[in-house]
């Protein structure tokens, strides 16, 4: 049994170490979560890079048959409690611990596999894939933030949507040129982006604004141990979008915007007083 909780220790490990690899940014927030919900964030952070990284950066391998195995073997592994890859081991944990809905872990993976192949979106596809890519992940998150507590879950239920959802799209505008030129990708409907205007910005930042504000108000309702690191990210994501909005048209298709390090350690500070003196 102790060699079996080593093997489960270094998978949780494995998962971890992907977090803090792929992003410093959401890596630092889930520290900031209580000492009981860290890992099971890693977790479920470290499947859903996974993924994101065959249909995303594996160009020279067969993605379609990657994620086809990868989806068998989540499935699997959730069924049989045990696996060999350590980062769907310490996912599987996560998932039967809080009791997870599978219904959460099909939409993401509908929604990765619609980026082997489908490189433009009508309102309808977009709401979709957002939902898939972003929205079931912060609701997986939530299941660990409440921890069983079902009421709490469902009315909370919206904001984390929206959380997620502000997110995936202040990503789809930092990463415009990349996933434009690069991967040939357009998420936003209705878009052209080879002329790109500030109408078409403005419209989708009065999106992302209505999303964060509808995430705020579930962020404040969230259990204590869980409140303030997910409050540093909303903060961060909500620096980002701030700059982007500043920015031309032109400017966000050119480069990728960022919020530099010492941008991000005033975010924490600032949100650590606003904690302590109970304002979040």
């Amino acid at each position: 049994m102790a060699n079996m909780q080593l093997f489960h220790e270094i998978s949780m490990d494995c998962s971890k170490n992907v977090t803090e690899k792929y992003s410093t940014s959401f890596s630092s927030s889930i520290k900031m979560l209580g000492k009981s919900l860290r890992q099971p964030i890693f977790n479920i952070y470290g499947f859903v890079r996974l993924a994101d990284e065959i249909v995303d950066t594996f160009h020279d391998y067969d993605k379609a048959t990657l994620l086809e195995e990868l989806k068998k073997d989540t499935y699997k592994v959730i069924k049989n409690k045990i696996s060999l890859n350590p980062i769907l081991n310490s996912f599987q944990q996560t998932v039967n611990q809080y009791g997870i809905d599978i219904s959460l872990i099909d939409a993401f993976l509908h929604s990765m596999e619609l980026d082997l192949d489908k490189t433009k979106y009508d309102k309808s596809g977009y709401e979709e894939y957002i939902y898939g890519s972003a929205e079931v992940v912060g609701l997986m998150c939530l299941y660990v933030f409440c921890n069983g507590n079902k009421t709490q879950y469902e009315q909370l239920k919206p904001g984390a949507r929206s959380l997620g959802a502000a997110f995936q799209k202040v990503n789809f505008l930092r990463d415009l040129k990349a996933d434009y030129e690069g991967l040939h990708r357009v998420y936003f409907p209705e878009c052209d982006f080879r002329n790109f205007t500030r109408a078409d910005k403005l419209s989708i930042e009065a999106d992302i604004q209505q999303d964060f504000d509808n995430a705020y108000s579930a962020i404040i309702q969230l259990p204590l141990q869980a409140r303030f690191g997910v409050y540093v990210a909303y903060k961060y994501y909500l620096s980002l979008f701030n700059k982007i909005k500043q920015l031309q048209p032109q400017k966000i298709m050119s480069e990728r915007i960022r919020v530099p390090d010492y941008r991000k350690l005033f975010i924490v500070a600032k949100a650590s007083i606003r904690s302590q003196l109970n304002l979040l």
